[in-house]
């Protein structure tokens, strides 16, 4: 833990009330095979934090690939140590779908989708798991972070017992902007009922709009606030982070844990990736898998009537 916390941290440019009563750490669990421990840590928080999941030696691989991407793509401060991600001011690399880092990366994929893994998840989950082949990329810049969001609306077509993995790439400070979850939020299914019922590709065939929707001219992005502290006095809990996020930690949480990220308040860029999880036998949200997941592409989209 930091011997101090920075001065001001903010979501999405709302700044974090930082006292103990509304902001905290994550709880740490260790890598263990008590899948039952497990288990009751997931019901409780709704999250597991593992701490050196992985050698460290084997992430930093990974990111010395990645970085060195970003390098060639001419993403990184020219002069600059490509290990310390020092971004180009007002040069956004892109997360998630318009990421330009290479989704068949082998050192990446050894890593999210290699047998230690894909292992845990077999034990956690009781049976043979698959993964969702396409891989979000977070390469966060200087400036605000990720809006407050669940999962389950942006890939809630298949089994919703879905387990997300976030692996930081990098050592994460305060300042640098990682991770963060509001407590006991998955426990909110009920206030959250209307929202956790939509899908980012659905919208309403009897609205005025319904074409615009369908051709994707329009789109809901899926965010449920952009402001930490109402979504926080309207569900409870303290939003919870890490002191700091280390090369080869994981962290694993449900599709209903709200979360987003603070904001970078560095110049350097931010690296981790989220990947998904769930029994081989359940259904799977075709919008996620294959050798070129579709995404969110036109052609998934659904209408209804509302």
């Amino acid at each position: 833990m930091p011997a101090t916390l920075p001065t001001r941290l903010c979501a999405h440019g709302v700044e974090i009330d930082q006292s103990p009563e509304k902001f905290g750490f994550l709880h740490e669990s260790s890598v263990t095979d008590d899948m039952a421990g497990m288990h009751r840590r997931m019901e409780e928080d709704g999250y597991v934090y593992m701490r050196d999941f992985w050698p460290r030696e084997e992430v930093q691989a990974v990111r010395d690939s990645l970085t060195d991407q970003l390098r060639r793509l001419n993403f990184l401060r020219p002069g600059t140590d490509p290990d310390e991600a020092r971004a180009i001011p007002g040069r956004e690399v892109g997360r998630a779908m318009g990421n330009p880092l290479d989704q068949k990366d082998a050192r990446l994929r050894e890593l999210v989708f290699g047998p230690k893994l894909l292992g845990f998840f077999e034990k956690f989950l009781g049976g043979p798991v698959r993964h969702f082949d396409f891989i979000w990329f977070r390469t966060k810049g200087p400036g605000l972070g990720s809006p407050i969001h669940c999962d389950l609306v942006y890939m809630g077509r298949g089994t919703h017992n879905l387990y997300t993995a976030w692996v930081p790439l990098g050592d994460v400070s305060l300042e640098l902007g990682g991770l963060m979850v509001l407590e006991g939020s998955h426990r909110q299914a009920e206030q959250l009922k209307a929202y956790l019922a939509r899908d980012v590709d659905a919208y309403c065939t009897n609205q005025d709009d319904a074409a615009e929707y369908a051709s994707g001219r329009k789109w809901w992005d899926g965010t449920l606030s952009k402001n930490a502290v109402a979504i926080q006095q309207s569900l409870g809990g303290r939003w919870l982070t890490s002191p700091e996020f280390r090369l080869g930690d994981l962290m694993i949480f449900n599709m209903t844990l709200v979360h987003g990220s603070l904001d970078n308040q560095t110049d350097r860029i931010r690296l981790s990736t989220d990947t998904r999880y769930q029994l081989a036998v359940e259904p799977v949200d075709e919008r996620w898998v294959g050798e070129k997941p579709p995404g969110h592409a036109a052609a998934m989209r659904r209408g209804r009537v509302c």
